[in-house]
């Protein structure tokens, strides 16, 4: 099997990527083919990260710790912006098109010899497995991709379950309530996880510490941040753990909430090796974290910023770190796009649309992309003054740069295949 032909036999089983629908959520295709492999998910130690928001950030500082701390890291994410390899990491390195195609065939075979269809997020969570189990990985960091309950991550078991924060998401799937979703997320903690909950709401923290855990840690009571600043390039925080406080540490991210994160991940650390992590080894750690399209400035004069703020809370925090700490000083430019299954005048009130100068609509380059006349009926609702719409992401970047001087903003943003499709874009037209 060639590259092309792995990523045609994905894209035969996009179901979900393609109509946003599951219609019986199971483990048991999961479990079957990782059982014809021998078992691959347990051939590490695995840390487990669930959430609403901040699942790849915290997933990326986790495994920059581990590796700092001198472990051959497995990491598995989703969604990915550009390329599908961006999936599959080890100590960050994203897996070959020769590797990846060699997998994905592993698991086609199985296909074959089964007689089971597995769905796209079936076979890379499956390929995930058997090439950290080739390469040897010590240790495995995981991300959800859908919940938890019966995401097919969930095969694992985690020595370390976290959760980052609990919003409304996924509705379509769990709800109405915040408890609801906390309620399926909670199905990753396994009797021997030692839980570590970023979400502070005593309501929610109390789904988790019922979930049968070995142990729980819980932000603002046993771990928090101290102190968070606006550094250069991101924040300067002070964070204590249950074992020690940690005076300085600079995250190279933007946003008050990436502290949460990153003491979120120091805490899951701890409590993976068991021990306080010495401060040369977060310095290290830290110092090379990247979030690509995670509020990413492209380029200075016009500010260009990327940001996948796919939902509501992520939309509201974009705001908040684009208006207050960035607070552009000449015209603000909103270019987004959104998924069918997000309410837009939610997506665009938490954006704070309406306080910027022009807003492009654009549909998300999906099967499940919201017309842009859509959205823009949405915007102009919301009392947006300017409001126009596009044909692709691309065309909504070149008709926001034709509106821009060099002391303006523009913001992209929205579902994450808007941000995908916007990154190789902006770096063509702004070099």
């Amino acid at each position: 099997m060639t590259y092309e032909q792995a990523l045609s036999y994905l894209d035969d089983r996009a179901s979900y990527q393609k109509t946003g629908r599951i219609d019986s959520p199971s483990l048991d295709v999961i479990t079957r083919f990782c059982a014809l492999m021998g078992d691959p998910q347990h051939c590490a130690p695995v840390i487990h990260i669930t959430g609403t928001n901040g699942k790849g950030s915290t997933a990326q500082m986790v495994s920059r710790l581990l590796m700092a701390s001198g472990l051959k890291v497995g990491t598995y994410t989703s969604p990915h912006l550009e390329r599908v390899n961006e999936r599959f990491t080890i100590d960050c390195e994203p897996i070959s098109d020769d590797s990846f195609a060699e997998q994905i065939a592993a698991v086609s075979d199985l296909e074959m010899l089964s007689g089971v269809r597995p769905g796209y997020f079936d076979i890379c969570t499956a390929a995930a497995f058997r090439w950290f189990a080739d390469e040897a990985v010590d240790v495995m960091v995981i991300e959800v991709g859908l919940l938890g309950r019966w995401d097919a991550t969930n095969v694992v078991n985690a020595q370390v379950a976290v959760i980052t924060n609990i919003g409304l998401d996924h509705m379509e799937f769990a709800g109405p309530t915040r408890l609801d979703i906390a309620k399926e997320k909670a199905g990753i903690i396994k009797p021997m996880s030692a839980v570590v909950c970023g979400e502070t709401d005593p309501r929610i923290v109390s789904v988790f510490s019922s979930a049968g855990g070995a142990s729980m840690l819980v932000r603002g009571t046993d771990f928090d941040v101290d102190t968070n600043q606006l550094a250069l390039g991101g924040r300067l925080i002070g964070v204590r753990t249950p074992t020690t406080i940690y005076p300085e540490i600079v995250v190279p991210l933007h946003g008050k909430h990436q502290a949460d994160n990153a003491v979120v991940a120091i805490t899951a650390v701890e409590a993976f090796f068991a021990r306080p992590l010495p401060q040369d080894v977060i310095d290290e750690a830290m110092s090379s974290v990247a979030m690509p399209g995670r509020f990413e400035v492209m380029r200075h004069q016009p500010l260009v910023i990327i940001d996948g703020a796919h939902n509501p809370a992520g939309a509201d925090v974009c705001a908040a770190v684009f208006f207050e700490d960035f607070d552009p000083a000449g015209r603000r430019v909103l270019v987004i796009g959104c998924l069918r299954g997000r309410d837009p005048d939610d997506m665009l009130a938490a954006i704070r649309a309406d306080e910027f100068d022009l807003v492009v609509c654009c549909p998300a380059p999906s099967p499940r992309g919201l017309p842009a006349t859509d959205l823009a009926e949405a915007a102009r609702r919301l009392g947006c003054d300017t409001v126009v719409t596009a044909s692709s992401v691309e065309r909504g970047i070149d008709r926001a740069l034709a509106d821009v001087g060099p002391d303006d903003a523009i913001l992209i943003t929205g579902s994450l295949y808007v941000v995908g499709a916007a990154r190789p874009h902006v770096a063509r037209v702004l070099p």
